[in-house]
């Protein structure tokens, strides 16, 4: 049995930050992920957004890990190359019924030690002319801004990994194997793995392994699902992020760019039975749209490129066996039950923000249980990104393409995605092995045509970098396999 210090259980944004707060010691700690690839829930479905910290109920987690964690998002975008823009964020009133409704959201900012201005209507509109014009006033948050979820998945966990940490994909936790009450290992798909800590950053399954651990058997995930439009750059453009008046069960529904470029619009908040149901819905699709319209009138249906969903891991409230009562606040725990597993439950919005301090905070919890940990001489906090050819300046792009002609043959005409990006995602630390992980990765496929251009090339490439069949390359993982023979391949009878 293979056996490390730390496991962590789950391959989002909570996990993979977690994975790199826990190289800079001397542990050698895993990261399994149950899917394909890295971040292929909420983590890279969602509104990509840095929250100032406006929202959460004072007093909570949330608001503490909010208010940790946002400023911390400056330094890790320059140390991992995450793509991120201090942009601010607006909450938008719309006429003098609205316009009350701001004062409690001021007072709340006020009190979560957040930085926030009053803004009136000329001032709005100056600002975003986009804006419908029976705007009546906003709330800015100067320190929000737009990120790249993804990234902030991927780049933590590359520099992780170089800095010794394993990962192992398509790997589903199954339990925990103990001795005398003391965890000694845990099963998985792939076999058992023995271990002292595993910290459990599972999302909408959080729960299941709470349960597992003999903890928090009333509380439950509930998954709530988030609906969204991705419109095309260059049909409308968008700096600002956007949010009406809250409603009682989310911040409301979201007009905003984003650091590719793209406007994106959501997400509204549905219960969802299924963990796993992510597929978009017509109603609610058209509830989206409609409420977007009230504060972009000018948005068309010509512009809409894609729609998409995420499930928010929100936690029901109570938790008998503990006395406790969460009250759909964050969970960031040591187990009562097992010693050595710690839980990261119900982590839903502001959990993409709160990410980098929930992370310390995993450290401080194991520090407290008296791990002694000792930092690594040579811990590199820097990752540095791979070459993006369509950011380059002419003269760069021309350089790059003396070095390596692949950055010269484009695949993706829509994003100007080369043969050179596609390569180095495939052979990176956190590799893609799929479609879907070279887009996430690099956006390719995601403009006008959808990918109908440079799908079949992409399929040829990786079946070459895999050394695979073409009928073994796949979307997302087994299962979505692209082609099943040749064409004019016969079957036998």
């Amino acid at each position: 049995m293979k056996t490390f210090d730390v496991i962590i259980v789950g391959g989002g944004v909570v996990g993979c930050m977690t994975a790199r707060a826990l190289s800079r010691f001397n542990l050698k700690t895993l990261l399994i992920e149950k899917e394909e690839d890295i971040g292929m829930g909420a983590s890279s479905a969602n509104s990509a957004i840095i929250h100032a910290g406006h929202d959460p109920v004072p007093g909570t987690l949330k608001a503490e890990m909010n208010r940790l964690a946002n400023p911390m998002w400056d330094a890790l975008s320059d140390e991992l190359g995450i793509p991120f823009k201090r942009t601010g964020a607006y909450v938008v009133a719309m006429g003098a019924d609205e316009l009350g409704c701001l004062d409690p959201l001021e007072v709340r900012g006020r009190v979560n030690g957040i930085r926030i201005e009053r803004i009136g209507r000329e001032e709005m509109l100056k600002r975003e002319p986009l804006i419908n014009p029976m705007v009546s006033g906003a709330l800015f948050t100067p320190t929000a801004g737009m990120v790249d979820p993804f990234a902030a998945c991927l780049a933590p966990l590359e520099n992780a990994v170089l800095n010794g940490v394993e990962l192992m994909t398509d790997t589903s936790f199954t339990g925990f194997i103990m001795e005398g009450g003391k965890l000694t290992s845990i099963r998985t798909s792939r076999g058992e793995f023995g271990c002292r800590w595993v910290v459990n950053a599972a999302g909408t399954y959080s729960d299941d392994i709470m349960h597992l651990a003999g903890d928090g058997l009333d509380f439950e995930i509930h998954p709530r699902k988030g609906e969204y439009y991705i419109l095309d750059k260059t049909e409308i453009q968008l700096n600002n992020i956007l949010f009406p008046v809250p409603t009682g069960t989310s911040k409301g529904i979201l007009v905003l760019g984003s650091t590719h470029g793209n406007a994106l619009i959501g997400p509204n908040s549905m219960n969802e039975a299924d963990k796993e149901n992510s597929a978009v819905t017509r109603t609610g699709l058209e509830e989206i749209w409609n409420s977007a319209a009230k504060l972009v009138p000018s948005i068309t249906a010509r512009s809409i490129i894609a729609v998409f969903s995420g499930l928010r891991a929100t936690g029901n409230a109570a938790c008998r066996d503990k006395q406790v009562d969460y009250g759909h606040d964050f969970v960031i725990e040591p187990s009562a039950h097992l010693p050595g597993v710690i839980h990261l439950a119900g982590i839903e919005s502001p959990g993409l923000t709160a990410a980098p301090a929930i992370a310390e905070r995993v450290v401080d919890l194991m520090k407290d249980a008296g791990e002694k940990l000792t930092e690594k001489k040579d811990w590199n906090p820097i990752r540095k990104p791979r070459p993006r050819f369509n950011h380059l300046t002419r003269a760069e792009q021309v350089a790059l393409v003396a070095k390596d002609d692949r950055y010269g043959r484009i695949v993706c005409r829509c994003e100007m995605i080369t043969e050179g990006e596609i390569v180095a995602e495939i052979h990176s630390p956190v590799p893609a092995h799929t479609y879907d992980g070279i887009k996430r990765r690099t956006w390719l496929g995601t403009g006008r045509c959808l990918g109908s251009f440079d799908m079949p090339r992409v399929v040829s490439i990786l079946s070459r970098e895999l050394g695979i069949p073409v009928t073994e390359v796949t979307k997302k993982g087994r299962g979505s396999e692209f082609l099943l023979r040749s064409t004019k391949e016969v079957e036998e009878k």
